[in-house]
């Protein structure tokens, strides 16, 4: 059966595919994995709390080679904006309470959190501490914003699950999976929870507001689940990672501007 994935960082290094070209065997998709989130996630914080001086990377060291790449991303856009960004290594549940408590004595004033499955899955526990420590905190989806954090920058769920049935259009009129390239995503989002901003007593500044960022009800936003297509003998399997979505009342957010970058 002809699957197509969404959401998967790294195909290549996960064994999905043998390339991004050529992924071969019977299996293609979406990537949701592109160079320079990281530091922008870094610029837009700053953006939205300009006082900030020392900001909290929190990352899964089991994944060492993305919190390397990721790491030194953050550390030199940091650089070029007087920040100091400190990783804090989380491996699992019981370690994020901690390094929340920690964060005071280092002076820590805001929090960026790294795309990983542990966050993903403790991204409600992650909010409420960043909150209850008062702590600014910008994330890479739309759905660990509507966990309750302050804004979130990364690939538009919404253009990737459209992707997806693109491909599943061509695999049904015949073109085979090894032959489709892995895509990588080219529509990005800025987003902002305004009842955060104002829990947490910001003013979000003008560059922000009327850039390119989207402050957007996500009770708009379609469910994440699992769901198959049938065309004659033919089926087709779509994999999505993220399956759980939580809804912001819609005197949280307001609609702004949608930010959307093209590869050329």
């Amino acid at each position: 059966m002809p699957v197509v994935f969404i959401y998967v960082p790294d195909p290549v290094g996960d064994k999905f595919v043998a390339s991004l070209a050529h992924p071969g065997g019977n299996i293609t998709g979406l990537s949701n994995f592109a160079y320079g989130l990281a530091a922008k996630r870094v610029e837009y914080l700053k953006a939205i709390v300009p006082s900030l001086s020392r900001v909290a990377l929190l990352v899964n060291p089991n994944d060492k080679e993305n919190v390397r790449r990721n790491v030194e991303e953050s550390q030199a856009a940091a650089e070029k904006l007087k920040l100091l960004v400190r990783p804090m290594e989380i491996r699992k549940l019981d370690e994020i309470a901690p390094a929340f408590s920690q964060m005071p004595s280092d002076k820590i004033d805001g929090v960026i959190v790294l795309q990983d499955g542990l966050f993903f899955a403790n991204s409600q526990a992650i909010a409420d501490l960043a909150l209850s420590h008062r702590l600014p905190t910008i994330t890479y989806s739309r759905e660990t914003l509507e966990a309750g954090a302050l804004a979130s920058y990364g690939p538009s769920s919404i253009a990737l699950f459209r992707r997806a049935g693109a491909y599943i259009d061509k695999i049904l009129k015949g073109e085979k999976p090894a032959d489709l390239p892995v895509e990588l995503p080219t529509t990005f989002e800025l987003l902002i929870n305004r009842k955060i901003a104002e829990a947490l007593g910001l003013t979000l500044p003008p560059t922000v507001l009327n850039g390119d960022s989207l402050i957007l009800n996500p009770t708009q936003l379609p469910e994440a689940v699992d769901k198959s297509w049938k065309c004659g003998s033919t089926h087709i399997a779509i994999g999505i990672a993220q399956r759980r979505c939580r809804a912001i009342e819609s005197t949280d957010v307001r609609p702004v501007e949608h930010h959307t970058t093209r590869r050329r």
